[in-house]
């Protein structure tokens, strides 16, 4: 019984060592592509090979092949494994020396577990329908570490307080020297504009004061002056032109006689200017003015040249005619 069972343990153990014959023979490897003369060499370091949980590490496989040998690098680091890939691996060619090629690629890892790793570098080979994986000649170890703290072996002490040091100048000379000359610079600006502002009669108080509103006819006078270098009606621009005039007219008669002529037509401003003394050639101005306007905006009348100088020197004229009188002392009549 005993001797049948160990006849039947050297038979299996016969029958793999010719399979495993078989397998590394001449005549496989020559099917695969792969030869004795041929057959890549592979291999691999490590550096540092002993490094903390979370430290980086550079793993290199460098691979000695004929140059039409299919041979890529494996990838390494995942999430089922005990490495992080840190970056890209990065390819370098070492040498070539006619047909053989010898090229490495560099890892940059990561480990998280802890023991002691054994590495051996490898490499994919393809041709046609084979692919395999080819082992190198060393084995390669990796020490990753932990650091055990003994936090009962230390002892604990309150945090000391901040420390005062004695002031010294020195520690902001710098600052008070730039200090100084800004302060020089700012005296000597704040006396130039004193005195120009003493020479055209103004003070500092002057420019902080906001300027009194021009009265309404100065204003209506500057608008007109402006309207009449636009040269609108010229430009056969009749509608703008009407609009601008009777604009600038309503909004003197809106600043002068208090009047909200901007939001009234052209009829209710002719009945509330009734309650005004006006001069009679002003009134009828006023009129004429407001219902040419109407014509042209609305019926798209086209004056001619010379109703178009007259509507604006009529503006003009009405301005001129209802501003306040200015009243001028007498001074020959204060010294009587």
């Amino acid at each position: 019984m005993e001797d049948s069972k160990l006849s039947r343990l050297l038979l299996s153990f016969g029958v793999l060592f010719c399979v495993t014959m078989f397998l590394w023979s001449p005549v496989v490897q020559a099917q695969s592509g792969l030869t004795k003369d041929n057959y890549p060499k592979i291999s691999g370091s490590l550096s540092p090979d002993s490094v903390g949980i979370g430290d980086r590490f550079t793993y290199s496989i460098e691979i000695e092949k004929d140059i039409a040998q299919s041979i890529f690098f494996p990838m390494i680091g995942g999430e089922n494994t005990n490495y992080e890939l840190i970056g890209t691996p990065v390819v370098d060619t070492l040498s070539r020396e006619g047909r053989r090629l010898k090229v490495r690629q560099t890892y940059c890892l990561a480990a998280f577990q802890e023991g002691r790793h054994l590495v051996v570098p490898q490499a994919i080979y393809a041709d046609k329908n084979i692919i395999d994986t080819l082992l190198g000649d060393d084995t390669l170890a990796l020490l990753v570490t932990t650091f055990q703290i003994d936090s009962t072996s230390h002892s604990i002490f309150d945090i000391k307080p901040q420390k005062d040091m004695p002031f010294k100048f020195a520690e902001v000379a710098g600052y008070a020297k730039w200090a100084a000359i800004a302060l020089i610079i700012i005296a000597l600006l704040l006396y130039a504009a004193y005195r120009i502002l003493r020479h055209y009669g103004k003070s500092f108080a002057d420019i902080f004061h906001p300027a009194p509103p021009l009265p309404p006819h100065e204003v209506a006078r500057m608008a007109l002056e402006r309207l009449y270098v636009q040269r609108l009606w010229q430009a056969e621009k009749h509608k703008l032109y009407y609009s601008s005039l009777t604009d600038i007219l309503r909004t003197y008669i809106d600043g002068r006689f208090g009047v909200s002529a901007m939001e009234m037509t052209s009829d209710e401003i002719i009945e509330a200017m009734r309650e005004v003394d006006l001069p009679q050639k002003s009134a009828m101005d006023l009129t004429q003015v407001l219902r040419d306007a109407d014509l042209v905006k609305f019926a798209k009348a086209m004056p001619e040249a010379e109703e178009n100088e007259a509507a604006y020197s009529a503006v003009w004229n009405f301005v001129e005619q209802t501003k306040p009188v200015e009243e001028v002392a007498d001074e020959e009549d204060e010294k009587r």
